[in-house]
């Protein structure tokens, strides 16, 4: 009688489980969980980085990327700072270390090692969203 009393409740835990995972996400739930933290930055999609554009005002965009790439055509309103130079420009050029920073290049790589660079100077709002060449929206150039 144990046996089946155990088998019961442990059913009974289990579809209580299941049923409060097909619950639908809040739009706060679904936005956090297109971050992913990569240690001291953010990766985000980059539907949410378009999001913060539209939505958002007080933030920077990093293009990591070299001066002629950037010319071919960039994200409007981005500054480049190629990812070699991040640690000698950013100071300069990325003043508030709490502001938020979104970060792409050509294809993510480079911009993660951006990311990870202005991070482990104290940059404390880093968010990383990828490479240009998936960017679903406008350019300029």
């Amino acid at each position: 009688m144990n046996k089946k009393i155990i088998l019961t409740v442990t059913v009974i835990i289990l579809t209580a489980a299941v049923l409060s995972g097909c619950i639908q996400k809040t739009n706060k739930e679904q936005t956090e969980a297109t971050q992913v933290n990569i240690g001291t930055y953010y990766q985000i999609s980059q539907d949410e980085a378009k999001r913060i554009m539209d939505e958002e005002s007080d933030y920077i965009i990093v293009d990591a990327r070299e001066q002629s790439e950037y010319d071919e055509g960039h994200i409007k309103g981005a500054i480049v700072i190629p990812y070699t130079e991040i640690e000698q420009k950013a100071e300069e050029l990325l003043p508030n270390k709490t502001q938020l920073i979104l970060v792409y290049c050509r294809s993510g790589r480079r911009s993660k090692i951006a990311a990870q660079s202005l991070a482990n100077m104290g940059y404390k709002n880093v968010k990383e969203f990828g490479g240009i060449i998936d960017w679903q929206y406008e350019i300029e150039k």
